[in-house]
């Protein structure tokens, strides 16, 4: 009875086995593809102007959102890679559909530009406030309020009129 029991054992969990490899090689082929379509539909924006990513466009009766997925599901069952579903949707609804830019280039100077131009400014700001500090620190006040510059400062201007005089 010990071995028809172990049998029976070895035989379900054999069968329990193939099953589990079956599920899991499905879900994983299936799952390639839906994987795709939201990495792709996420990517890019409705066409309608609701400034929404083109699969959580929630707004009722968009006249956009529901063909445009439709495309989607089209491009990515016929087999193009990303670029060029990418590339498609930008040459029919124009680049604005993009979410984030993809060919490099202008593309990606248009997102680097404002980040650098705010570094920029902010290291230039911070530059012109330590300049006048300086100079205000080799100036004294009189008590009158008259900024009277600091001996130090006397020297430097008598050898710039020197090697300014004509």
């Amino acid at each position: 009875m010990h071995r028809l029991f172990a049998r029976t054992l070895r035989h379900r969990m054999v069968q329990l086995g193939a099953v589990l490899f079956g599920a899991v090689l499905l879900m994983a082929a299936a799952d390639d593809s839906g994987t795709r379509f939201n990495k792709i539909g996420h990517a890019m924006m409705c066409a309608c102007g609701c400034g929404q990513i083109l699969l959580e466009c929630n707004h009722v009766g968009c006249p956009d959102s529901d063909r445009m997925i439709g495309e989607l599901r089209t491009q990515v069952a016929s087999g193009g890679d990303d670029t060029s579903i990418f590339n498609w949707f930008a040459a029919k609804y124009g680049p604005t559909i993009l979410a984030a830019p993809i060919r490099g280039g202008f593309d990606t100077v248009a997102w680097i530009t404002p980040v650098a131009v705010f570094l920029l400014a902010t290291i230039g700001t911070a530059f012109l406030v330590r300049t006048w500090v300086r100079r205000r620190r080799n100036t004294v006040t009189t008590p009158e309020g008259i900024p009277v510059q600091l001996p130090e400062n006397d020297a430097m201007r008598e050898r710039i009129r020197r090697e300014t005089e004509y």
